[in-house]
């Protein structure tokens, strides 16, 4: 740990004697830079999830399965978000967070898990106690004069930046920073609760069981167009809290946004490709047959094995400034390595959208509707009917059936004006129904209901 601490110390401190002098800008162009330099509060959050499972039809079951009687658990999260920028082109930035409470089920039985923010946690039994979230410094290089101004927002310093620039990032964050963003379902603290719909779920990313992970970021960013490659740090095992190193094992990530500015439509495209050590569904079976037990994917593990996918996703604003709109995702992995981080997901396909309260003069209010279908390679799906467990899902047996979700959510929410910037409430009664729970289709369906209370400034 004090190892990895210098090491980031060193990063800053590097990257600042690096910094090179700011461009002269054309006349009357802005300068950019950020409004102060001195260390800012960016923000805090505190959400409270209330959720209910009900009871399910069961004809048999194992330790990962969902409770056939049904479950209630509530989760608590709170943050807050710390930035400075000492330089005009470096930024710095360090976000503390703590998680309390459980998901339903003990977070398994599913591979669209319905609490989002039960992936801050995980499965792992870990300490409920407050943990560096982000510790990450930011370093821009402008490509022009033309800017723009951003104001403060988590994980944001508020100033004026190039429109057309160079980025490189590095330290502690989370990959979905950066990678797979949708206006309207990327946040489970504001939008849907439902893994498989504020993420792609057969993006299989690099993280820790709370959601973070090390690496670097290098990305060119224009108006219209934009370029990003990550590298980060994978869990040495399944749904591991501990990181490897980036020799052994290896999450690298490349996306393209399109956004050209004679339509709204945001289109990104997204490739991954996973280094590490893995099992490999077709070798586990083959291990089973031979020695006549249940087939165990960890049996299989080895290094440099490789894991790789795709996805799509889009955004499309349709009125009241483009707060009313739709969304979709599209995603596929080779489905022959083990999933080993986000959830068990090899295909899916998800849309939906968001409609703005501005209608009935509620300004601030957000109604959201989407539907999902997730699937699996024919290889992971004879692994589960075998008897093979995962890290989230596995009955013991499998008729297999796509897993589908729909999810229904209506946030209420009050905004309050201070002289050191907003804050606002959320109140988001939300509903979920889930046919072939784990691609079972001899269990269920099952429903979920949930009371999202959000506090954001």
């Amino acid at each position: 740990m004090r190892r990895e601490l210098a090491a980031r110390r060193v990063l800053l401190v590097a990257l600042a004697c690096a910094a090179p002098s700011p461009p002269a800008f054309a006349a009357g162009e802005p300068a950019a830079g950020p409004e102060s330099r001195a260390p800012l509060l960016l923000g805090a959050q505190y959400t409270f999830i209330e959720q209910e499972q009900t009871e399910l039809d069961s004809p048999y079951a194992s330790r990962l399965s969902l409770r056939a009687g049904g479950d209630r658990q509530p989760t608590n999260t709170m943050a807050a978000y710390t930035g400075w920028a000492p330089l005009t082109w470096l930024q710095g930035y360090f976000d503390i967070e703590k998680f309390m409470g459980a998901g339903v089920s003990g977070t398994t039985g599913l591979a669209g898990l319905t609490n989002g923010d039960v992936i801050r946690e995980g499965n792992a039994g870990l300490k409920k106690e407050f943990y560096v979230a982000r510790l990450y410094a930011r370093f821009m290089v402008p490509l022009g004069a033309a800017s723009t101004h951003v104001a403060r927002a988590q994980d944001q310093v508020p100033g004026t930046e190039a429109l057309r620039r160079l980025e490189f990032k590095a330290g502690r964050m989370a990959v979905s920073d950066d990678f797979d963003r949708n206006r309207y379902a990327g946040s489970a603290r504001s939008e849907f609760l439902n893994w498989t719909l504020w993420n792609n779920p057969a993006w299989d990313f690099a993280a820790n069981t709370r959601g973070y992970t090390d690496g670097f970021v290098l990305g060119y960013l224009s108006p219209g167009w934009s370029l990003k490659y990550g590298i980060y740090r994978m869990p040495v095992v399944a749904n591991g809290q501990t990181l490897e190193t980036l020799n052994r094992a290896r999450g690298e990530n490349l996306e393209l946004t399109l956004s050209p500015g004679s339509v709204p439509t945001v289109v990104r495209l997204l490739a991954y490709r996973n280094t590490g050590r893995m099992g490999i569904y077709s070798e586990a079976l083959s291990i089973a047959a031979a020695a006549g037990t249940l087939p165990n994917i960890a049996a299989d593990d080895r290094d440099g094995r490789h894991k790789t996918g795709v996805g799509l996703n889009v955004e499309q604003p349709l009125a009241d400034a483009g707060d009313s709109g739709l969304f979709a995702r599209l995603g596929w992995n080779d489905g022959r390595s083990e999933d080993f981080v986000f959830t068990e997901v090899d295909r899916v396909a998800s849309f939906g959208g968001q409609l703005a309260g501005a209608r009935w003069q509620r300004g601030d209010d957000r109604i959201g509707a989407a539907f999902s279908v997730e699937g699996l390679s024919a290889a992971h799906r004879a692994y589960l009917a075998a008897g093979g467990m995962g890290f989230l899902i596995g009955d013991g047996r499998l008729t297999y059936g796509s897993e589908e979700i729909a999810e229904l959510y209506y946030r209420a929410q009050w905004t309050w004006q201070s002289p050191s910037g907003e804050l606002r409430l959320g109140l988001t009664p939300d509903a979920q129904y889930v046919q072939n729970p784990a691609y079972n289709r001899d269990r269920g369906p099952v429903r979920f209901y949930a009371l999202r209370l959000h506090l954001e400034y």
